[in-house]
């Protein structure tokens, strides 16, 4: 690990729950440090530490793209707990319209965020490596996936929902599993509503599931409607440590 320019470097040989104590000892006062080595492996060891990867294009305006990876560690954290879920009156009614399908479709969820949302901090490079590490997992694990459901592993899994109505999906959103924890990485909906129901069944499926929370990365005030609560990056960390399996 390096500090440049104010900003830590994390190099593949890092330990990565090294950095993390590292940010949480010295309060470090930003949210991301950089890298800029994409390889599965290491990522995957910063997904286990409790980074949420992000990437981005530093480029010169004109130039080829230079992508760099943005492990975030958000200074305020959205976690969903279950006895917290707020479902509103106005909402209920439409639950029953829909259809979540754990763990189905994954790279069309994940296409789906890129087109709705732009490849701003999700870079090609990053879908391709988040990509590959979901096939490394079902590769080692032929039992999961939509067939056996989505339940808490032993390492890291990336994993999506999808909500549908009369067989078309209508929203959808992806994340990855560390442990018992589910991190929400981006989603999308297409129709008014669908998007709050696809967060309402997904938090109730990861409860049944045994999953320790819902881990929804930066606060957002829609989220906060449903009942999350802000937490420190040193609760999340302490909470996100005792679920890893």
């Amino acid at each position: 690990m390096q500090i440049i320019n104010g900003q830590i470097f994390i190099d593949p040989e890092d330990d990565c729950h090294a950095v993390v104590d590292f940010m949480l000892a010295v309060d470090y006062g930003g949210e991301f440090c950089y890298a800029t080595n994409f390889g599965l492996g290491f990522v995957v060891r910063l997904m286990e530490a409790g980074f949420l990867i992000m990437s981005a294009d530093m480029a010169e305006e004109g130039g080829e793209p230079f992508y760099v990876m943005l492990p975030k560690l958000h200074l305020v954290r959205s976690a969903l707990f279950y006895e917290n879920l707020h479902v509103k009156r106005s909402v209920r009614r439409f639950l029953g319209r829909y259809e979540l399908r754990p763990d189905a479709d994954f790279e069309r969820i994940v296409d789906r965020c890129v087109e709705k949302h732009g490849a701003g901090w999700l870079t090609p490079p990053l879908v391709k490596c988040i990509k590959e590490i979901r096939q490394g997992a079902v590769a080692d694990c032929p039992g999961s996936g939509a067939v056996s459901g989505l339940v808490p592993v032993s390492g890291v899994y990336p994993a999506s929902f999808g909500l549908y109505r009369d067989g078309r999906l209508v929203a959808g959103e992806f994340g990855v599993v560390c442990g018992g924890v589910y991190t929400s990485y981006s989603g999308f909906y297409d129709e008014n509503h669908a998007g709050t129901v696809q967060l309402i069944l997904a938090t109730r499926y990861l409860q049944e599931a045994g999953f320790a929370f819902f881990d929804m990365g930066m606060p957002l005030d829609y989220k906060t409607a449903l009942g999350a609560v802000d937490i420190s990056p040193n609760e999340f960390v302490r909470l996100f440590r005792a679920a890893f399996c």
